[in-house]
């Protein structure tokens, strides 16, 4: 599995903590770090990143996002209008858990900023684990996994169903969204060297 880690730039104090909870936790995964870096000169949005997070998924460069931004559900929504994603809000370690077993998806978004109190990184520690403590799809609760596992893959498919594919949502952004977007160089290149 390859992890993508990228989050918006108003939480790039946070991009360090999610990259090495995520190493830490998804063992056998391949993570690589996209930022927002405090660094980069260039800010970010929920949305653009949220854009970004699709170019990824779409592409098939990454197979899972951890993200998230100030209050995470911003991201979550806009993850979820993106073609194919299926992004979901873990403000805590049994959401995340939950989603991991029960929904299946692609990304996660994470608040890192909203009530991120004297205890966030403790959370969003907990968050991480629990997120990655078994295989996903599993199902949830035990004795309901088939049906569970069955309910998941009817929602991919009506989800599916449902959207146009991302190069066609791509064209029909603003110029100076699309122009924003493909300024970020590290997972432009990226996705240019899976697709090769």
């Amino acid at each position: 599995m390859r992890i993508g880690v990228i989050q918006a730039s108003s939480q790039a104090g946070k991009n360090e903590l999610l990259y090495s909870l995520t190493k830490k936790y998804a063992k056998d995964a391949e993570v690589i770090n996209f930022g927002c870096f405090p660094e980069e000169e260039i800010k970010y949005s929920y949305i653009e990143i949220s854009v970004l997070i699709g170019m990824l998924l779409s592409t098939k460069a990454v197979d899972f996002v951890v993200t998230g931004c100030s209050s995470g559900q911003g991201m979550m929504l806009a993850c979820n209008s993106m073609p194919g994603v299926i992004c979901g809000y873990a403000p805590t370690p049994m959401d995340a858990y939950l989603f991991a077993q029960i929904n299946d998806g692609n990304a996660i978004s994470l608040p890192l900023g909203e009530e991120y109190t004297w205890a966030g990184e403790e959370n969003c520690e907990a968050t991480i684990a629990k997120l990655f403590s078994e295989p996903f799809g599993q199902g949830y609760p035990k004795g309901e996994e088939e049906r569970k596992k069955r309910d998941t893959e009817l929602l991919k498919r009506i989800r599916h169903n449902s959207q146009v594919e991302y190069r066609d949502l791509f064209g029909t952004l603003e110029p100076e969204l699309k122009r924003k977007v493909l300024s970020k160089i590290n997972v432009i290149e990226y996705i240019n060297k899976a697709l090769k």
